[in-house]
């Protein structure tokens, strides 16, 4: 079952309330007789009602003592609200979908006055024993020391591995995995020469490892590396300066649509006629990315889109709309508690032990299983763009068995 905070559903906020009001009724009567004035009769002594304290009125939310207490925290108001939304549909869908009643989600928003800090506080003020969320890094490492001093675990929707660890885990996509599979991949294909196109700033430089590391373990060399921003011209000046070094593929590390920006400047390089590109996980958080033919023949690596599909069916058929690719985290985030709350007794502390099975999980991404480290690990396949959609090349493993 799940409730928003800030405008909670009118069902959600009855709280049962008895009392019971005695009501005594005193009768007189008068017997006919001579006129005697009688004496007069002392009143009989009211008996004081005996004092009852009153019940006390316990703030915010009702005590559920048979469902499990969650919190989702997600920006339902600002600029993420939409992100925000569909991740809070998607949590109801899944709760929907598993024809659980064991849980009780609340939804906070991250975005309204005090920030993910106040909405954690708030969270873990209510009785709520586990966070989902938040979605952004800076939000993480607010409600990380909150969440941390309550041991309530936090499952951040981030993908930011450098806020993971003491009891905050991080299920999105991390770029490293992506750029490895894609990598070794390539490498299998016969590619041995390779070059970086990185944008700025923190997710380009963990990309930028990353993709050294993956080559250099792969046994393939990368022969040129530029970085570009913004600024007029960065873009064309770091292409031109890859365009001196020999490369049979070049990895495009930005969103999809940089990298169409991208590829017709790129094949006008010597080395990039024929070049493969190859994407990072951030190309499969555009629906439309099989219709982009500038990038005709690219490779990415991410997580399967096998259920994906049927899941944006129902979510469109529900909601009206269609979901944004990273509601998918919340609905396996609503997968994996369930799973473990069939051994979690209400009211207690959430079993985070449980978080780090070897065996991981299952979900609509697909197997993923979470680190000692705090990072969800992501069985992924390669997919590559052609005919205006997109073909699995290389599929995701199943499962962890065996490794």
């Amino acid at each position: 079952m799940a409730d928003a905070r800030a405008t909670a559903q009118p069902g959600l906020r009855n709280m049962v309330r008895a009392a019971a009001i005695g009501v005594t009724l005193f009768l007189a009567a008068c017997a006919s007789g001579p006129r005697i004035v009688p004496e007069a009769e002392r009143p009989t002594p009211a008996e004081r009602p005996i004092p009852v304290a009153p019940r006390p009125i316990q703030p915010g939310l009702p005590q559920d003592v048979q469902r499990h207490r969650i919190a989702l925290l997600v920006p339902l108001s600002g600029p993420n609200a939409g992100v925000g939304r569909s991740l809070q549909n998607a949590t109801q869908l899944a709760v929907l979908d598993t024809k659980s009643d064991a849980l009780r989600i609340t939804t906070y928003d991250t975005a309204a006055p005090g920030g993910a800090a106040a909405a954690a506080a708030q969270a873990i003020s209510d009785g709520n024993r586990l966070i989902l969320g938040p979605l952004l890094a800076e939000e993480a490492r607010e409600v990380a020391p909150i969440a941390r001093r309550a041991r309530v675990p936090v499952l951040s929707f981030s993908n930011d591995a450098g806020v993971a660890g003491n009891g905050t885990y991080i299920l999105g996509y991390v770029p490293a995995q992506s750029i490895e599979r894609v990598v070794n991949y390539a490498k299998r294909s016969g590619i041995t020469e390779f070059a970086g196109l990185i944008p700025s700033g923190l997710y380009g430089e963990r990309a930028s490892t990353a993709f050294l590391r993956s080559v250099e373990e792969a046994g393939g060399k990368v022969n040129a590396l530029e970085t570009y921003d913004g600024r007029p011209g960065s873009l064309a000046t770091a292409i031109a300066k890859i365009g001196r070094s020999p490369f049979q593929a070049i990895l495009v590390a930005g969103s999809a649509d940089g990298a169409v920006g991208a590829a017709p400047l790129i094949r006008r390089q010597a080395s990039g006629k024929a070049a493969r590109l190859l994407g990072t996980e951030l190309w499969n958080t555009d629906s439309a990315i099989g219709g982009k033919t500038a990038l005709s023949g690219a490779w990415f690596a991410s997580v399967p889109d096998n259920y994906y599909r049927q899941y944006a069916t129902k979510y469109r058929a529900r909601f009206g709309a269609a979901p944004y690719r990273l509601s998918t985290l919340g609905y396996d985030a609503v997968l994996l508690t369930v799973r473990i709350a069939r051994e979690w007794r209400p009211g207690s502390e959430f079993p985070a032990a449980r978080l780090t099975e070897r065996e991981g999980f299952a979900g609509l991404d697909g197997a993923f299983r979470l680190g000692r480290d705090g990072v969800a690990e992501r069985a992924l396949e390669v997919q590559e763009i052609r005919g205006g959609t997109t073909a699995t090349v290389s599929p995701a493993p199943p499962n962890f068995n065996g490794n």
